[in-house]
């Protein structure tokens, strides 16, 4: 491999933190340590940017990252970046020389067999570890050729939980140096309409961020832009290090004078619901406490300020008791006494005086508090009411009386009979998490990890305001049976002052007038019922003000609660029922490309010295931090050389196959995921102009205008073909015209005219346009997308009466997520399946059915041409055809996507 021209890569994705690009030293460095500076040894970091986009709760995120290295010799650069553990990381690219380095997410048994020698000889290949309480990181190494860019682009995805009141949104920062252009850009939609907005960051003053960064919110939109000049970075007026160093946290909450916020689009619909103005229930309370030896020093006497704190902060109606366990169990009252001051003194002094004792009896300590809880709402009458909620406390593992996990697991389930909730806090990294998980889940409650730390007081505090509310009790969210599928969890014990309730799930065909919500819970003293139906105009009104990005989020937020939700419930399911939701979520996980527990994401075109790409791996939910320890491993990307003709030229680099539209015209999907092709035709007349590729957040698009075929015989069919395009880039001002006869830069200002016998180049800022001699034109955006136009040149005996235009996309993995137009929309993963193959109207070709975006259709195997690599007689498609101008595949109809205007 040339090391000059070519990029060397130690990809280690571990689970440390931080989001980080700096430049470093390569080997034989004299120092070891590079010079922090805006430049260090010739190595410019031209820009950091983090775009987040939260629509409706759902939260996308994009991290790129451009380095320059301006030295005469190859330099190595760092990029970490650290991301929420609720996260699944959907995409991953690495740009150098020209050519494009593209994740791949698969299954993850295939994508470990690759690793098979390197499991037997005990090296480490996976490259994810945990990192820090919340956070995961993912590093790369790269040393990078001499004069010469590569630009990382790294995409996750979650749905905001609203706790206390707030979402939040929380990015790491840490560049270690200067950094030329830094940006943190978040974009925030949500329909009801935004009722406050503020952002921190650790690491400014409340004097400097109220300089630096800009936040505003109005009816339904919010922003907060961070985007410091370098001398704004800097750690002082003279210092050459940067002050960027730690949370940049945004937080956000939404209005809530409508009780209903139900959303549709897209036979999908997402129901958020956090009524307001409740009065608090009294609740009963037993806190089951480890005051085993294991519990001795700082954990103990935080446990108790903890338990001081929350003592005297309950509320005179309500009711609780102490239980400890040790090698034995006992209680401080025995059954539930109201937290009078008297009481609450009482119970503060037996807190400040217990010791510590003997063994884990885990199972009697949880028995004895359920116990209490059980006979005060069949005993007190008055107390039946109430919110019941149990919450243990403990930092090891069951040591006495019953230590099997799953007689555990039966007693308590036998116990509670699904009553009220069990809150398992795991103390520590000793617990089981995964026994206290599952005990939770089977008991609707949930398990939190409480981390040995200075501030384990303080996460116990906060652990104990998320459920010390309770506004209402057996919550149900009800739809009708016929109109909904796939619904996600919609039956909640408790909801809880500051929390919400979000369900998702698929609507039926033609049911969305039938589709309604019904609310049924128990509040204090009084029943909660209400009923919501689906605004269809103001859902309209939505759809025209976020575009197709509301209806791509809506159905995400369904699929990675459906994920999360599947996953959990795998942990508590045996034989069958656990392999079926295993085997939904994988499917799930491939079909909206998400980095699960259960897939895996490859770096193509990257191997180490042995031929193993590297595999980036979700860590397991209840994985700890860890160092990186041992051997780093190398891998390599490989060698390429420059093309003087700018990025993306090198048609040798195009995958097998592509998407785009041709011919008559004949629009061509290519669907990786599930290794086929998708195609329809568009039957429309010649003049008009439709809409192929339109990105919102860039402005970027391509609409392509038809024409006839000329001549032909009387009475027969008039094709209609490309015969213009027009692809715009107003972030710089580009625009290009494309004729079968000339190539205009710039029309609208008198810019420069190509025909198709040039060979020429041309770049403006961040486009490069290449135009090779009567074959084709490829035009590759800086962190966008790469296109190809195709010439049809008409030769004797050809059926086309006139020169006519293709066009492919090449490269689509870093245009946002809110691309849309006939062939943009399918630059996200789609999810179809198809059935029942039989001979079809023509007994020369197969028919099925197809399930696609919850329609039912009728598709036809045929042939169609791609066109993107020879021009002349192009190479064969097998394809599903989806009759009546693409309808049930495409969004709506295809007269949507007509414009008026071919720019």
């Amino acid at each position: 491999m040339d090391g000059a021209m070519g990029l060397r890569a130690l990809l280690c994705v571990y689970l440390a933190s931080l989001l980080v690009l700096q430049g470093m030293p390569t080997q034989g460095s004299p120092t070891g340590r590079p010079k922090v500076n805006k430049a260090v040894d010739g190595v410019t970091i031209r820009s950091l940017k983090v775009n987040c986009k939260v629509t409706s709760r759902f939260a996308h995120y994009v991290i790129t990252s451009q380095v320059v290295n301006n030295a005469d010799e190859a330099k190595e650069i760092s990029f970490d970046v650290e991301i929420p553990k609720t996260a699944f990381i959907s995409d991953f690219a690495i740009t150098a020389d020209g050519s494009a380095f593209i994740g791949d997410i698969k299954d993850k048994v295939t994508a470990w067999k690759q690793y098979r020698k390197a499991a037997i000889s005990g090296e480490n290949a996976g490259l994810v570890r945990a990192s820090g309480r919340t956070m995961e990181q993912f590093t790369i190494h790269l040393t990078i050729g001499p004069r010469s860019k590569a630009t990382f682009r790294l995409t996750y995805e979650e749905v905001l939980k609203r706790r206390l009141m707030q979402y939040d949104i929380v990015i790491k920062v840490k560049p270690k140096q200067l950094v030329h252009h830094f940006e943190i850009d978040v974009d925030i939609f949500e329909p009801q309409g935004i009722s406050k907005l503020d952002a921190h960051a650790s690491f400014l003053s409340n004097d400097l961020a109220s300089q630096l960064v800009k936040k505003s919110f109005s009816g339904k939109q919010g922003r907060v832009l961070f985007h410091p000049t370098v001398s704004q970075q800097q750690s002082c007026p003279t210092c050459s290090t940067s002050l960027l160093n730690g949370d940049f946290k945004v937080t956000y909450d939404v209005n809530r004078d409508q009780l209903c916020d139900l959303l549709v689009a897209n036979n999908h619909f997402a129901h958020f619901f956090a009524p307001q103005n409740l009065t608090n229930m009294n609740k009963n309370v037993v806190f089951v406490i480890d005051i085993s030896t294991s519990m001795e020093g700082q954990k103990v006497k935080q446990t108790k300020e903890a338990l001081l704190k929350i003592l005297g902060d309950m509320r005179p109606g309500d009711y609780f008791d102490l239980v400890l366990f040790g090698s034995e169990v006992q209680s401080w009252k025995g059954s539930l006494v109201q937290a009078s001051p008297a009481n609450l003194r009482a119970a503060q002094d037996f807190v400040k005086h217990f010791f510590l004792a003997g063994a884990t009896n885990l199972n009697g300590g949880l028995l004895r508090g359920i116990e209490i809880l059980n006979q005060a709402q069949k005993n007190l009458p008055k107390l039946s009411n109430h919110a019941s909620v149990l919450i243990m406390l403990t930092d090891g593992e069951p040591t006495e009386g019953v230590t099997d996990r799953s007689q555990i697991l039966k007693n308590v389930r036998n116990a509670i009979r699904g009553k009220f909730p069990l809150y398992n806090l795991g103390f520590g990294d000793n617990v089981d998490f995964n026994f206290l998980d599952v005990m939770s889940m089977e008991n609707n409650g949930r398990a939190q990890r409480i981390y040995e730390d200075h501030d384990a007081a303080q996460q116990l505090q906060g652990f104990y305001d998320q459920v010390a509310n309770p506004l209402l009790v057996d919550v149900e969210l009800l739809y009708p049976q016929d109109t909904i599928s796939d619904l996600t969890q919609h039956r909640h014990k408790q909801y809880y002052e500051g929390s919400e309730i979000m369900v998702a799930g698929r609507i039926a065909d033609h049911k969305l007038s039938s589709f309604k919500a019904d609310v049924l819970a128990h509040g204090e003293g009084q029943e909660f019922k209400m009923t919501c139906l689906v605004d269809e105009e103001k859902m309209k009104n939505l759809l025209r003000e976020r575009g197709h990005m509301l209806e791509n989020h809506i159905e995400r937020l369904w699929a990675y609660l459906t994920i999360q939700e599947l996953l959990a419930k795998r942990t508590k399911l045996e034989g069958k029922e656990k392999a079926d939701a295993a085997a939904k979520a994988l499917q799930m996980s491939l079909a909206y490309q998400f980095v699960t527990p259960l897939t895996s994401m490859t770096i193509r075109g990257v191997a180490d010295e042995d031929g193993l790409e590297p595999v980036v791996d979700k860590p397991p939910e209840d994985a700890l931090p860890l160092e990186m320890v041992g051997h780093r491993k190398t891998f390599k990307l490989p060698a390429s050389q420059p093309s003087p003709t700018g990025p993306s030229a090198d048609i040798q680099q195009l995958p097998n196959q592509v998407t785009g539209v041709d011919t008559d015209p004949h629009f061509l999907i290519h669907v990786p995921q599930k290794e086929d092709t998708l195609c329809f035709n568009i039957n429309e007349e010649p003049g008009v102009i439709l809409s192929l590729v339109q990105d919102p957040d860039t402005g970027f698009s391509v609409n392509g205008q038809l024409i006839g075929n000329r001549a032909g015989s009387p009475g027969q069919h008039q094709g209609t073909y490309f015969g213009r395009l027009g692809i715009v880039n107003p972030t710089t001002g580009f625009q290009l015209e494309v004729t079968p006869h000339n190539i205009t830069l710039n029309p609208d200002s008198g810019g420069p005219v190509f025909s198709w016998k040039d060979q020429a180049s041309l770049r403006q800022h961040e486009v490069v346009v290449t135009i090779n001699r009567k074959r084709n034109l490829v035009v590759a955006v800086e962190d966008g997308g790469t296109f190809e136009v195709v010439l049809h040149r008409v030769w004797k005996g050809s059926a086309v009466h006139q020169d006519f235009l293709g066009f492919y996309v090449l490269d689509s993995h870093r245009m946002s997520a809110r691309t849309h137009g006939l062939l943009g929309q399918f630059f996200h993963p789609i999810d179809y399946t198809v059935s029942d193959p039989h001979p079809g109207s023509d007994p020369t070709k197969t028919d099925a059915t197809m399930l696609v975006k919850s329609h039912q259709l009728t598709v036809t195997r045929g042939l169609q041409k791609d066109y993107s690599k020879n021009p002349r007689h192009g190479a064969e498609v097998t394809c599903w055809f989806v009759h009546n101008n693409g309808a049930g595949l495409i969004d709506g109809v295809y007269t949507d996507y007509i414009v008026p205007d071919i720019f």
